[in-house]
């Protein structure tokens, strides 16, 4: 006698991409203020929207700089649906880190004057909140509660989520069951594509992480054909 085949997991898989480089800050830190990218990279791009799915849903940060990266991805690849680009739905809640008062201060100066931690990308312990801002602990609850959201939303789908190196470290610490502390030791260049794979079975649900900080235009010329 067989067994019974098992039951089909749900897959939902999220195409995180982190925004393009912001060049004018001024050597100032931006966090989860609102400051222009820098788009121009045009064989990052050509790199980049090839991997994407198409007929996937998109969501980005509120923030500007998330969208700008949204659309030259769309100029870069097809990823036209009846002739107009995908809806980019914008979600507060996916932006990066409110630093408060240390957002504007010089970034140099500000790590000289401290400790930095071996096992971290980032301004601060994840439990530590600027003043007038919050802490990444905090910014992980939000996070987590959109990225369960969405995924309930779109069971099943492809999300292609444009948004900041702090927002997909959140993601990868609920995909590993990481404390958040945790999610601070991810590299997470601009532009680079993180995928992380949402089951969902009748026993449980969990997540396989496909990729992290992968660069695809990594060897690619200047106007993306492989380099001489």
């Amino acid at each position: 006698m067989t067994s019974p085949p098992p039951h089909a997991f749900v897959r939902t898989r999220w195409w995180w991409v982190r925004h393009a480089p912001v060049r004018g800050d001024g050597g100032r830190i931006y966090g989860g203020s609102d400051i222009a990218c820098d788009c121009g990279d045009a064989h990052v791009f050509a790199g980049l929207a090839p991997v994407l799915p198409r007929g996937a849903v998109w969501v980005s940060s509120h923030l500007g700089r998330t969208r700008q990266t949204a659309e030259a991805l769309w100029q870069a690849g097809d990823f036209s649906e009846e002739g107009a680009v995908p809806p980019l739905t914008a979600l507060p809640a996916l932006a990066e880190q409110n630093l408060g008062d240390w957002q504007g201060q010089d970034r140099a100066r500000f790590f000289a004057e401290r400790q930095p931690m071996a096992a971290s990308y980032w301004f601060a312990p994840a439990d530590e909140r600027p003043p007038g801002g919050e802490s990444f602990v905090e910014m992980c609850g939000r996070v987590h509660a959109a990225i369960a959201a969405v995924t309930a939303a779109h069971r099943g789908r492809d999300i292609v989520a444009v948004a900041h190196g702090g927002t997909i470290r959140a993601a990868l610490a609920l995909a590993l069951a990481l404390p958040p502390q945790g999610g601070l030791a991810f590299a997470i260049e601009n532009c680079s594509l993180t995928r992380l794979d949402h089951y969902d079975g009748p026993d449980g649900t969990g997540w396989r992480v496909g990729m992290v900080n992968g660069q695809p235009w990594l060897g690619a010329g200047p106007e993306g054909g492989p380099a001489a």
